[in-house]
């Protein structure tokens, strides 16, 4: 069974809206059965609560619903997961820095699936909603994309 986690720095922006798009995009595959799907952050600031009112407020807009709360990365994930999908450069090297030698798991960007050149996802945290949307458009695409480089 394939397993991804994605990965941000606070698990309320854009990693919990990256697991939620990707959930939604198996289940209306019927392989959701198929797949472990989860998310974290590199940092603990927001654990234990659920994601920004931005994010909720474009998912739902996008008939998506998710029950994600925050945590943070845990050494177990490095062994636990196929792809640890990070959403910008920072992230990616706390990951890098962290991985145990003996770590099986991808460790890369989200945004080298993007179809429409490799890219960081923009932490939409300090802006407008426009960035909420904005970042919404960019995961879509990349999942979309992860799942069909992925695929059986």
């Amino acid at each position: 069974m394939p397993s991804v986690c994605f990965v941000c720095l606070g698990n309320i922006c854009r990693s919990p809206m990256a697991q939620a798009v990707f959930e939604h995009l198996i289940s209306k595959r019927g392989i959701d059965d198929d797949w472990t799907v989860d998310s974290a952050g590199t940092g603990a600031w927001h654990v234990g609560e659920p994601p920004d009112p931005r994010t909720l407020k474009v998912l739902s807009k996008h008939q998506i619903n998710t029950d994600q709360v925050a945590r943070s990365v845990h050494d177990s994930d490095f062994a636990a997961f196929d792809y640890l999908l990070a959403m910008d450069e920072d992230n990616l090297r706390v990951l890098q820095d962290r991985a145990p030698a003996s770590c099986d798991a991808e460790i890369n960007l989200l945004g080298d699936y993007d179809p429409e050149g490799r890219g960081e996802v923009p932490d939409p945290y300090y802006g407008g909603p426009d960035g909420f949307d904005n970042v919404y458009a960019m995961v879509s695409r990349c999942c979309e994309s992860f799942l069909e480089a992925n695929a059986d």
